[in-house]
């Protein structure tokens, strides 16, 4: 994976310390993980200049051989002042690059590793996680998403995910609840897309709707769910796609939730009850009892908080 550059932001909040220039992210190839780093080093960005290099975390036989000979392969690069790693195969590659290149490691998700490992965690809070001085807890994983000046009524958007283990997936009940949402919102235009859990048959079963369009998940570019939830101005997400909820939530929208039974001792089941609980979401049960979206006057920005909490840790370390 070939270096990527990020610069931007103002000194003017973090005057009188010394801030991170160069931030490492190692990746494991997975699009949500590099996701979450990229939120955080984005973020980073808004508050002061840095650059960001991405690397292809270490195989790890060679993430061992590294950390013991304190050396780090590869082509020669700016020394990191910050290392930033999401997904179990990264953790590894952080602590082999702080030994031999120096910096401070950053891990998004509670580790496998023990945490003293790491010179900082930052963890959803369904990993069930207590804050402390080097850990914060999140709403959340973190993201690109950047809340939206404005947005269109008149649009909304169906996200529906599939199997997993956190929910009972049942495609008839999911296809019930969409065509209750389109039947009672005959003057809004709404958007669907898929993922790639969704099983094959979905869209097949689904009936035509004049206020619907469909876009598979296959046609959609990286860029596609961005644009789209920053004009939407409701969303609903099946609840196994916890991912996406928080997306939602962090661009403003009214986000809704799809009922599906939900599997004993899930952590993401509670985060979707915290969510509820909290009015932050709104369950499709509730919605048809009054027909009513609890509203998003405060969107999430989780990656500017934690890019703000970064900040002032350096800065009592510095």
């Amino acid at each position: 994976m070939p270096p990527a550059g990020i610069r931007g932001g103002s000194l003017s909040e973090t005057a009188g310390m010394h801030p991170p220039r160069i931030v490492w992210i190692a990746s494991d190839g997975k699009p949500g993980h590099l996701n979450q780093s990229l939120g955080l080093a984005e973020a980073l960005a808004r508050a002061t200049p840095i650059e960001t290099i991405t690397l292809p975390a270490l195989p790890a036989w060679r993430a061992w051989l590294a950390l013991l000979l304190k050396r780090f392969p590869g082509p020669l690069l700016p020394e990191p002042d910050l290392i930033v790693g999401a997904g179990h195969a990264t953790h590894l590659t952080l602590l082999a690059a702080r030994r031999a290149c120096g910096g401070r490691t950053v891990v998004l998700m509670k580790p496998t590793l023990p945490r003293r490992w790491f010179d900082l965690c930052i963890v959803p809070r369904h990993d069930g996680i207590a804050a402390d001085a080097r850990t914060l807890v999140t709403e959340g994983a973190l993201n690109r998403i950047r809340p939206a000046a404005t947005r269109d009524s008149g649009n909304g958007l169906l996200l529906i995910g599939g199997a997993s283990k956190h929910f009972e997936w049942n495609s008839d009940a999911i296809q019930v609840q969409i065509d209750s949402i389109l039947a009672r919102t005959p003057d809004r235009h709404w958007t669907l897309t898929t993922s790639r859990r969704t099983p094959a048959d979905f869209l097949d079963a689904l009936p035509s709707h004049p206020n619907l369009t469909i876009v598979p998940h296959t046609a959609t570019s990286p860029d596609w769910l961005p644009a789209q939830l920053a004009r939407s101005h409701t969303v609903w997400v099946t609840p196994d796609s916890a991912s996406m909820v928080f997306e939602a939530l962090t661009a403003g929208a009214a986000v809704g939730v799809f009922d599906l039974p939900v599997n004993p001792g899930s952590r993401v089941g509670r985060a979707i009850a915290h969510l509820a609980d909290e009015q932050r979401i709104t369950r499709f049960v509730n919605w048809c009892a009054h027909g009513k979206m609890h509203p998003n006057p405060q969107p999430l920005a989780e990656a500017d908080r934690c890019a703000e909490w970064i900040l002032e840790w350096l800065k009592k370390k510095n």
